[in-house]
């Protein structure tokens, strides 16, 4: 007798994951959320505007999609993140509200289908399903709103020029190092997409020429991926990675005018003692001005993206007048990385020509033995040298 086979359950339409809650400010998203997020995670984030070193590191975190309580493009400008996210094939559902942070709790199972957000077969909240063909048409209706950008840009240039006037001509409040960095060549490191095949780019120059090394937020941790250990680590309390930063000579992470450290006893627990600098300017363009102060010859930008589209795709603040101005003030000392490695060509050191030389004469010396002639050289070496005495001498009586 053959029993009646039972209904295989069939799955969930749309994307199953754990959400991940990165809180209700509209801005940034915290670094805290971002070393929360697991393969498969759902990020719930509040953030006008997504950008794309965000998008990029929801893209490393593999998670499986995005729910965003504000617009992901909201016209201002052509923004990268969205885009980022769907060519990833990562689930991006877009202006849910902000009703989706009471009614979702962190660590629950959550599932997107058409724009909607289920807990169970319940929906909680809803938005708009981003794909490859809705952002292309948001984003060129978004590249009409440079101009206002631009203008509101040159409005924040003047103003963060007016506020850290002393900090850029004189060097007011730029913290000393331990670091050696005088009439030296330094490397900074940020977090940037292309950081990690930069850096592989730059093997070579960085073995030969030992530059001063600078990793600032993720290109710290990038820098001990290519097998290299940073002097100086720069970034916030909440991004600087302790175990990495004992290992540096210095660590230097921004503080308020006030000299406010926001999260100085994270690592102060984990028996670092990091110094402030006191400046609204992002962490990567604090890491260029260290350098600067304190008299490098060259600074090799790796991970940076001073393209237009980069000054306006940026997730925090005052980030592109300070980015601008920082490198007016370091001028030509200033390079970028992807110039750096197809201008420099791979040199043979004097170490390895002698190791190459003494590899051809150990060959030949073997090849004479194994031919029975070896005997009969050295006797006819040392009856030429006798001869050479004799000679001389023959001169000097």
């Amino acid at each position: 007798m053959k029993w009646p086979r039972g209904r295989t359950k069939e799955a969930p339409a749309g994307v199953v994951g754990t959400a991940r809650l990165g809180g209700r400010s509209g801005g940034e998203v915290s670094p805290e959320l971002l070393r929360r997020l697991g393969r498969g995670d759902v990020a719930v984030i509040d953030q006008v505007d997504l950008d794309r070193a965000t998008a990029h590191a929801f893209v490393d975190a593999g998670v499986a999609g995005v729910i965003n309580v504000s617009p992901s493009i909201s016209g201002r400008y052509p923004n990268l993140g969205p885009e980022i996210l769907t060519d990833a094939g990562v689930a991006l559902v877009d202006d849910v509200g902000d009703g989706v942070l009471r009614r979702v709790r962190d660590g629950a199972s959550v599932r997107l289908h058409d724009g909607g957000v289920y807990l169970g077969e319940d929906e909680v909240a809803r938005g708009f399903e981003q794909n490859a063909e809705t952002v292309a048409d948001q984003l060129a209706e978004a590249r009409s709103g440079l101009a206002a950008q631009l203008e509101a840009f040159s409005a924040n240039t003047t103003e963060f020029m007016g506020r850290e006037r002393a900090m850029l001509l004189d060097g007011v409040g730029v913290p000393g190092l331990e670091t050696a960095m005088n009439d030296r060549t330094v490397l900074v490191v940020a977090g940037g997409s292309d950081r990690v095949e930069e850096l592989r780019r730059l093997k070579h120059f960085v073995r030969e020429e030992r530059p001063v090394l600078v990793g600032v937020g993720g290109g710290a941790a990038a820098l001990r991926t290519a097998g290299f250990t940073p002097a100086v680590v720069v970034g916030t309390a909440l991004e600087i990675d302790p175990e990495l930063a004992r290992k540096a000579v210095d660590v230097v992470i921004p503080a308020d005018t006030d000299g406010h450290i926001a999260g100085l006893a994270r690592l102060q627990d984990a028996g670092i003692d990091p110094v402030g600098f006191p400046s609204s300017a992002n962490p990567e363009d604090m890491a260029l001005i260290l350098a600067q102060r304190h008299g490098a010859s060259l600074v090799v930008a790796c991970g940076f993206d001073a393209t237009l589209s980069g000054f306006l795709d940026r997730g925090r603040s005052g980030s592109n007048p300070s980015t601008l101005l920082t490198r007016l003030r370091l001028g030509p000392t200033l390079v970028d990385a992807s110039a750096v490695a197809a201008l420099h060509r791979h040199r043979v050191t004097t170490g390895a020509v002698l190791l190459l030389l003494l590899a051809v004469m150990a060959v030949g010396a073997t090849a004479l033995f194994a031919s029975g002639l070896a005997e009969a050289i050295v006797m006819l070496v040392r009856e030429g040298w006798a001869a050479a005495l004799a000679a001389a001498q023959g001169v000097g009586g």
